[in-house]
């Protein structure tokens, strides 16, 4: 795969600020701690995507940077693994009707395989360079009015991630 140099230097190339690649070497490092701890996770894919979640910021700190970084991975060449933990990365995925309101691409944007969902859920734990608890991204996103279906299901990836460390811890 990648090393973290190799993948911090697509963000610069791209054009993402000091403070993006922060953020998103945070999300890796949190990421990368889930992903050993939840079986069958692939670290590589993990690793990558965190890395690259945000890349679409280099273009626009609007939520159209999602699917934007996605397409900005396929032109570079990454594995559409990479590119959909990217376009998926969104609180806990967008369904097409919402990305149709939001004038996004209508198609569904929800996190589907394992990679997609630890990256997804360690992004809202992660402000800036600093994590934080899902109570506090909670709080967060019920100030910024997001609607009670998205915290839903933010809550809902939360539970079903952190359930999985659960078990993990559970069964050594």
């Amino acid at each position: 795969m990648y090393s973290l140099d190799e993948l911090t230097g697509f963000l610069k190339s791209a054009g993402c600020s000091d403070r993006v690649i922060e953020h998103c070497v945070a999300v890796r490092n949190l990421s990368v701690k889930y992903a050993r701890e939840i079986p069958d996770a692939d670290l590589n894919l993990v690793e990558a995507g965190a890395v690259l979640h945000d890349i679409g910021r280099s273009v626009t700190h609007g939520i159209a940077h999602a699917q934007i970084g996605a397409d900005i991975c396929r032109k570079l060449g990454f594995s559409e693994d990479i590119c959909l933990i990217v376009e998926r990365h969104i609180g806990a995925g967008l369904p097409a009707a919402e990305c149709a309101e939001l004038g996004l691409d209508a198609h569904d944007c929800i996190p589907l395989t394992l990679e997609e969902k630890i990256v997804a859920h360690c992004d809202n734990l992660v402000k800036g360079a600093n994590v934080i608890s899902i109570g506090e991204r909670m709080s967060l996103a019920e100030k910024s009015g997001l609607s009670e279906k998205a915290r839903e299901r933010i809550a809902k990836l939360s539970d079903e991630i952190e359930g999985l460390r659960t078990l993990r811890s559970e069964k050594m």
